[in-house]
Order: structure tokens, then C-alpha cells, then sequence
């Protein structure tokens, strides 16, 4: 296992692939995409999960968050998790936030992360802002 940072381009047929699979390609590319840093998690060579950190000042946002569906559930996002906090904390980030679908919330828990807002209904799915404090 591996993770190394990547093209924003590298990340949108695996967005593409777990997220949204039935739209074009193009809905999982973010106007932004080109301002962040892009993270691959490879398993023997192949990219299984991929994640995008995008900082303003001392504030970070991931999103595009996703693992193949045949590698959820082994350890694979955690790890890839685990490495973006890192990053924030040596970019000095100083507050760390996503948007979580409600079936991630648990996940997210278990980093520290703590739900932030009321649920945001987009694109037909349900989401809460999630946010990790590192000055606490």
C-alpha cells in the first residue's frame, strides 16, 4: 500500500466510479479542482480511494472522498483519512471540515470530527457539515 499525491484529473474516474456513477463525468470534477491537493491510495499498483484537501488561510475542506467499492470496509479509507489529517496538521490548518453523507457520520466520528449543522439536502442526497478543531 501506498499514498502519494496526485493530479486532480487522476481522482475523477474513481469520484466518478463510488460517487455518481450514473451522471457524466464531468459532475465530479470541481471548478476548484486545480487549486487542491489530491491524495491516491494505490494497492499494488492500483488506485483503490482517493480524497481532495482544499485550504483557505488556516481552514481546510476535503471532499471527493472515495474508496472502491470493493476495498470499503478494509482499512484503506481510514488509512488514506488518517495521512489528509496529517497533512492538515503540517499545513497548519487549523480547522478541518467535509461535508458527510449520513452514512459517513459514524465513520467520521472516529477521527474526531463532530457534526457542525443540520442536514443540507443536495443533489438528492442528505449531508451534514462535519468539522475537526485542532486547536482544541
Amino acid at each position: 500500500m501506498k499514498i502519494k499525491e496526485i493530479e486532480a484529473s487522476e481522482t475523477w474516474p474513481l469520484r466518478h466510479k463510488v460517487m455518481w456513477p450514473n451522471k457524466p463525468l464531468d459532475f465530479v470534477v470541481l471548478p476548484n479542482d486545480e487549486a487542491g491537493l489530491h491524495f491516491g491510495l494505490f494497492e499494488k499498483e492500483m488506485l483503490v480511494s482517493v480524497i481532495s484537501l482544499f485550504i483557505e488561510s488556516q481552514d481546510g475542506q476535503f471532499r471527493k472522498f472515495a474508496t472502491d467499492n470493493y476495498y470499503q470496509g478494509k482499512g484503506f479509507g481510514t488509512k488514506l483519512l488518517n495521512h489528509l489529517i496529517s497533512e492538515a496538521k503540517k499545513r497548519n490548518i487549523k480547522n478541518l471540515r467535509c461535508n458527510a453523507r449520513m452514512t459517513a457520520i459514524e465513520f467520521y466520528q472516529r477521527f474526531g470530527m463532530k457534526v457542525a449543522s443540520d442536514i443540507i439536502r443536495k443533489n438528492g442526497k442528505d449531508y451534514v457539515l462535519m468539522e475537526l478543531d485542532f486547536e482544541q
